[in-house]
């Protein structure tokens, strides 16, 4: 499939890279469909572009690659929303912003996907070690000091 972006043009994305978010994404409920793009095979980092609207993207990444511990807990009715089956290891997205003092992680409000659908659903964590602006990597002072 042929995925228009403003940040890359045109890209070809193969349908297994396809993702339907039917209540959308928090603060972008009418943006459902997507593309996981994987800027290179080594990376941690991918682009979770918007098929509807070029205009919108985020950055994404595995929490459990930052944080060992990082697990989700998800209510019956949404596992039911996206067809996850007990017996079915859901894939783990967290949004990530990049700040003047690092790179944080959404780790409050990660993506769950069903892999065999490829459907997913954005679900908000109670439990309070996960914030919406957990540090993965902080730049030192001095580091942004020489970078300016």
């Amino acid at each position: 499939m042929q995925v228009e972006t403003t940040r890359f043009g045109s890209v070809e994305v193969d349908d297994s890279r396809l993702l339907h978010f039917p209540a959308g994404l928090l603060g972008f409920g009418r943006v459902h469909q997507f593309a996981l793009l994987q800027p290179d095979d080594r990376g941690v980092f991918f682009w979770l572009q918007s098929i509807e609207s070029p205009d919108v993207a985020f950055v994404v990444t595995d929490p459990r690659l930052w944080s060992a511990d990082y697990s989700v807990s998800m209510r019956r009715e949404q596992s039911e929303e996206i067809g996850l089956r007990s017996d079915t290891t859901p894939e783990i997205l967290v949004i990530v912003n990049r700040r003047e003092s690092g790179i944080t992680a959404n780790m409050q409000g990660p993506l769950v996907i069903n892999p065999a659908n490829r459907t997913g659903i954005q679900i908000v964590l109670t439990d309070r070690r996960w914030t919406t602006r957990h540090e993965l990597v902080s730049v030192s002072p001095v580091a942004r000091a020489v970078s300016a």
